[in-house]
């Protein structure tokens, strides 16, 4: 399968949703420095629009079809990120949606996707398959899929946010991003080559939702079942058809870290940080945090903060669990 994203791709992304989505900020933290060893550099998507990254390959995505294809509406699948992002896109440019999502998804998140008025229609996520409920659906109404992850159009989205992290942060030595089905990773990652060709490119899993690393151990697509994670976000059960051949082009490394190691970054960010992100967008931070990449001390290292949109209650949870992993005592 010929793979089609390049630099192009996203800075042409870059250009529909200049103004229309946020530049969010690259951060840095001198405890978290102190901690790990390495100089980071932090993309705060969890200040975007509808709090995650989603908003930008979902909405370059509407951008891209035809004013047809947009008064047909939209129907797309997500546990949360995506599906707020395309109720959301949609809205902004004046379609409907409907969005499949699992019965097990945050409260928050499914209320904010009704909030931007989408239409939702909930499935078992260990029963059903989301996709195929999602085409249906489209193949009934005659509206657009909107695929979470694979689909070009929402890969250069994605990317975009590496395009504002290089503009912060020139020279990185290396990029951490999170990996549910790839697109962010996709999209990043092809940012990174471009930008900087010798960079290190590390993809990060829970060990529990590791089927892109067994997938790129064995070079082709490995199926798993519903990981039991407390990052929803990457409760995916095989990398996508699109996107993995791209994380094999870029040469990405992907990087395991326990549900554990997730609640300590997400602790750690709050507390010595002092930003709030949710257990996905945690994942990045818990590998440099837990000393999980092979680089050397010193290391440039930009780390992409997913989202932000976490469950004040499972939030509350976690805060209140065994803080060592505060920088600041």
């Amino acid at each position: 399968m010929p793979i089609s994203l390049t630099l192009s791709d996203v800075e042409a992304a870059a250009g529909r949703l200049r103004d229309r989505v946020v530049r969010t900020p690259t951060i840095t933290s001198p405890a978290f420095d102190d901690a790990t060893g390495h100089r980071v550099f932090f993309k705060c998507e969890n200040l975007q629009h509808a709090g995650a990254f989603k908003i930008r390959g979902a909405l370059n995505k509407l951008l891209s079809l035809s004013q047809e294809e947009r008064t047909r509406g939209v129907v797309a699948f997500s546990s949360g990120n995506h599906a707020q992002g395309v109720a959301l896109a949609a809205r902004l440019v004046g379609t409907s949606a409907i969005v499949c999502m699992p019965t097990d998804a945050p409260r928050l998140k499914v209320d904010a996707t009704r909030r931007y008025g989408a239409e939702i229609v909930s499935y078992d996520r260990q029963t059903e398959d989301r996709e195929e409920i999602a085409r249906r659906i489209a193949a009934e109404t005659g509206r657009v899929l909107v695929p979470p992850f694979d689909d070009y159009a929402i890969m250069a989205g994605q990317g975009t946010a590496a395009l504002e992290l290089f503009d912060d942060a020139p020279s990185l030595d290396a990029i951490v991003v999170p990996v549910g089905g790839g697109g962010l990773m996709a999209g990043c990652g092809t940012v990174a080559r471009a930008r900087v060709p010798g960079i290190k490119i590390f993809g990060v899993e829970a060990d529990t939702a590791n089927d892109t690393w067994l997938s790129l151990q064995k070079g082709e697509r490995v199926t798993i079942p519903p990981p039991p994670t407390i990052a929803d976000g990457l409760r995916l059960t095989t990398p996508g058809a699109l996107t993995f051949p791209i994380l094999q082009q870029n040469r990405t490394e992907i990087v395991l870290v326990s549900d554990e190691q997730i609640r300590a970054a997400v602790r750690c960010m709050a507390l010595s940080v002092r930003v709030v992100v949710e257990p996905t967008g945690a994942v990045a931070p818990a590998a440099v945090l837990s000393g999980k990449l092979p680089l050397p001390p010193g290391s440039r290292v930009g780390v992409v903060l997913s989202g932000g949109n976490v469950d004040p209650d499972l939030l509350v949870s976690i805060l209140s669990g065994n803080d060592q992993h505060s920088l600041t005592g």
